[in-house]
């Protein structure tokens, strides 16, 4: 049985009220496995990081539930319990106006049980983190790294990075996606760890995540194994009469000069088999990538709330 660090049902957060209510979740279903390194792709103002608020603590869902290890974060004392397990860099990067040095040393005093100080000099060096200068001082991307530092070395069960690559360079960025692979997925204990990104940088987060989940409008447009998403998604460049325009399997269509484009997200070789066998010739047949998958989803989820806006205005 599968077991969870987060785990949302119908989960809605609503801002303002009235007319000029917005949803910034709609519904959410989204299902993050324990040992997992899990990939929450989305364009900005696709709900992330109200989202990732809402596991913390920090934001109260307006209906729904969420559970980070079967607890509720919007209630104490279950949130202090979440919070003790949990390493969080924000998206806003704002934390105590203090240098790194008294920043670390301020995190290990509320973490004794699990920090880790050979493991925040191991990130302090890979990084290449000034430790010593003025908070206003820093960059953006030291920023960044000194949030990095903080949470890795807690060594919690759940590692929760919202845009955890604003302001690297490419080098940093490097160093990081390795520390994340070789020093926060052991498990502690008879405890896995769970990695929870978010981000809207698709290239940075293929290259370590497992599973992924892509959300747009407030809601899951698909979320599973990695590979498995990979497996499940083609786009068939077809030629003949009376192709068919509706399946299951089917994403979109596009009409060429002289051809059909289907874009399938399930059974690509089943339709495959049931076009040839009804007279039709598949002209190319190529996987997709991430990038592409996440557009097509994209673009099909504003065309169908652009058809739900129409139908009620």
């Amino acid at each position: 049985m599968t077991s969870y660090a987060i785990q949302t049902s119908a989960l809605v957060k609503t801002y303002g009220i009235g007319s000029k209510a917005t949803r910034a979740v709609d519904g959410l279903n989204l299902n993050v496995p324990e040992g997992s390194i899990y990939g929450l792709l989305g364009r900005n103002s696709a709900g992330k990081t109200t989202t990732i608020r809402m596991a913390m603590g920090l934001a109260h869902p307006t209906s729904g539930d969420i559970k980070v290890f079967g607890l509720n974060p919007a209630r104490d004392p279950e949130r202090v319990t979440v919070l003790r397990q949990v390493g969080y860099v924000p998206e806003d990067k704002m934390l105590a106006a203090l240098s790194p040095r008294k920043l670390l040393e301020l995190n290990r005093n509320f973490y004794p049980e699990t920090w880790s100080d050979d493991l925040a000099r191991k990130v302090i060096k890979r990084l290449e983190l000034p430790l010593d200068t003025a908070f206003i001082k820093l960059s953006l991307g030291n920023k960044t790294k000194s949030a990095l530092a903080c949470a890795i070395a807690q060594r919690s069960r759940l590692l929760i990075l919202d845009e955890p690559t604003t302001g690297l360079d490419p080098i940093a960025l490097d160093e990081l996606l390795r520390l994340l692979v070789e020093d926060c997925t052991a498990p502690i204990g008879d405890k896995p760890r769970t990695i929870f990104l978010s981000s809207h940088q698709l290239a940075e987060i293929e290259q370590i995540a497992d599973h992924i989940g892509i959300m747009d409008r407030g809601r899951i447009l698909l979320e599973g194994p990695l590979d498995d998403i990979r497996s499940s998604f083609r786009r068939l460049t077809v030629t003949g009469a009376a192709l068919p325009t509706t399946h299951p399997g089917i994403l979109s269509i596009r009409q060429q000069a002289h051809a059909t484009q289907y874009i399938l997200q399930s059974a690509p070789e089943a339709f495959a088999q049931d076009l040839i066998a009804n007279g039709a010739t598949i002209v190319e047949s190529n996987p997709m990538s991430l990038n592409e998958i996440f557009l097509e989803l994209c673009r099909t989820s504003e065309s169908t709330a652009a058809d739900r806006e129409e139908e009620f205005a």
